[in-house]
C-alpha cells in the first residue's frame, strides 16, 4: 500500500536557482516520488482531505538533494604523516622513497578487510549526508589488482544498500601503475581491459569506468584501450583529465561520449569544444586545487563562453583532497574559481547529476522525480556558498524518507 506525505510552510527552489523560488510552497510525495509541487494556495483538493502524513516546516528553503559526483571515498589508512613531512620540507621523491604516495594507500587498502573499509568509509559518508548529499559517485582505484578492486566496489555497493544515499560506482583500475608492474604499463592495461573490467562488470559492480590520463599515470593510447573496452561492455565513461598538463584526455574522452572530464586545470579551447559537442560535463575539484597549492586555474571563462555545464565535487581522497564537505567546495568554487552563486549551486545539483549519470538522479525537484531534497536553515541560498564550517541543513530527505533531522538535535 502506498504512503503519501504533504510538506508545507516552505520556500521551494526546484532547480536550486536563487532567482526561481516559490515563497509559500507545498510538496506532495507518494512513496519515494513527488506527485505534486507548487504554490500552497494551488494545492489540489484531493491532497487537502486528510489521510496524508503532514510535515509542517518552519519556512526553510527547500532545494534538491546535493550530489557529490567525484569521490574516492573507499580507501585504507590515510596520508596525514606524509602531509606533515611535506609541511616540514620533504619532497615528493623523498616521501616516495619512504614508501609513501599512492603506493602507501594501495598497501593499506589491500591489507584492510572489507568490513574495515566499510566502517571507515561510512564515517566519511555520514559527514556528507548530514550536509545534504543524497547521491554520490564512489571510485575504486586503490587496489590495482582484481581482488582489492572488487573489495572496494563491493564496499561502495554495500554503502548504497545500507545507507540513505544513491551510490554510483566507477571502476578506476587505471589510476596508477602498481608496484608489481613497474615499467610495464601496457602489460597492466592488458590486465585492466582483459581481466579486471570484464569480471567486475559481469558481477554487477561497475556503472562507469574512469582513467587517470596524465604523464605520471597513463597515456592517451592506454586510456583509449580502456575506453574502448568500457564502451564494448555498455559502461559509461569518465576521465581524470588535464590536471597537471595538457594531454588531450578531455578531447579523447569526448569522442566516447564521456559523462564528464574532471580536474581540467590545463584544459584548452579544443578540449572545451569537444566536450560541448559530446555533452560532457566539466567537473571542477577545488579541494585538490587548494590542497596541492595549484596556481593554474581551470579555464572558467571559456567554459562559460561555450556553455559547457560545470559541476563541483569533493574529490574526497587521502592524498590530494582529504575533505568530506561538499558545502566547503561551494565556497571554494566561488572564492578560488570565481564561480557565481548560481553556477556553484548548479554545480552540486543538476550539473552534478549529468556527471553522475544515474537515471533516478536529476538534481531537480519535479513531478515524477525522486523525492530527494534538503530544507535549509538560511535566509537566502547565497548563504550555502557564503558560509564554511557552519551546519545549515535543517532536514535531509531521501526517497521521501527523513534521513537527518537537525531540528530535533537543536530543539
Amino acid at each position: 500500500m502506498s504512503t503519501r506525505s504533504l510538506w508545507t510552510n516552505l520556500q521551494l527552489a526546484p532547480t536550486a536557482d536563487p532567482d526561481l523560488i516559490i515563497s509559500d510552497a507545498a510538496l506532495v510525495v507518494e512513496d519515494d516520488r513527488i506527485v505534486w509541487l507548487g504554490e500552497h494556495t494551488a494545492l489540489p483538493a484531493v491532497y487537502q482531505q486528510g489521510g496524508l502524513m503532514h510535515h509542517r516546516l518552519n519556512g526553510e528553503i527547500v532545494t534538491p538533494g546535493l550530489i557529490d559526483c567525484h569521490t574516492h571515498l573507499v580507501f585504507g589508512g590515510n596520508r596525514a604523516e606524509e602531509f606533515a613531512l611535506r609541511l616540514a620540507g620533504a619532497s615528493y621523491e623523498e616521501i616516495a622513497r619512504r614508501g609513501g604516495g599512492i603506493v602507501s594507500t594501495v598497501r593499506a587498502t589491500r591489507d584492510a578487510s572489507e568490513d574495515e573499509l566499510y566502517q571507515s568509509a561510512i564515517r566519511r559518508l555520514g559527514n556528507l549526508q548530514r550536509e545534504g548529499v543524497t547521491a554520490i559517485e564512489i571510485k575504486s582505484g586503490y587496489g590495482l589488482d582484481l581482488e582489492t578492486e572488487r573489495k572496494m566496489l563491493r564496499v561502495a555497493r554495500r554503502l548504497g544498500e545500507s545507507q540513505a544515499i544513491t551510490v554510483r560506482t566507477t571502476f578506476l583500475g587505471a589510476h596508477a601503475l602498481p608496484p608489481e608492474y613497474q615499467n610495464r604499463p601496457d602489460d597492466y592495461i592488458d590486465v585492466v581491459c582483459n581481466t579486471m573490467l570484464p569480471r567486475l562488470a559481469a558481477e554487477g559492480l561497475v556503472d562507469a569506468v574512469d582513467v587517470f590520463c596524465e604523464r605520471i599515470a597513463f597515456d592517451l593510447a592506454q586510456s583509449e584501450r580502456v575506453f574502448e573496452k568500457a564502451q564494448s561492455l555498455g559502461l559509461d565513461i569518465k576521465v581524470h583529465a588535464e590536471q597537471l598538463s595538457l594531454m588531450g584526455a578531455s578531447k579523447l574522452a569526448s569522442r566516447y561520449q564521456a559523462l564528464s572530464a574532471d580536474h581540467l586545470e590545463y584544459l584548452d579551447e579544443d578540449g572545451i569544444l569537444a566536450m560541448k559537442e559530446a555533452g560532457t560535463v566539466a567537473v571542477l575539484l577545488p579541494g585538490a586545487y587548494y590542497f596541492l597549492r595549484e596556481t593554474q586555474l581551470p579555464p572558467i571563462e571559456l567554459l562559460r563562453q561555450h556553455a559547457v555545464p560545470i559541476a563541483l565535487s569533493t574529490d574526497c581522497n587521502p592524498g590530494t583532497s582529504p575533505t568530506t564537505s561538499l558545502l566547503l567546495m561551494l565556497n571554494m568554487g566561488a572564492t578560488l574559481f570565481r564561480l557565481s552563486v548560481v553556477e556553484a549551486l548548479a554545480g552540486v545539483t543538476r550539473h552534478a547529476a549529468q556527471a553522475l549519470g544515474h537515471p533516478d538522479v536529476t538534481g531537480t525537484l519535479s513531478v515524477g522525480g525522486k523525492a530527494d531534497f534538503v530544507a535549509w536553515n538560511v535566509q537566502s541560498l547565497a548563504e550555502l556558498v557564503y558560509w564554511s564550517g557552519y551546519e545549515r541543513s535543517a532536514l535531509v530527505v531521501r526517497h521521501g524518507q527523513i534521513s537527518f533531522d537537525h531540528r530535533q538535535e537543536t530543539a
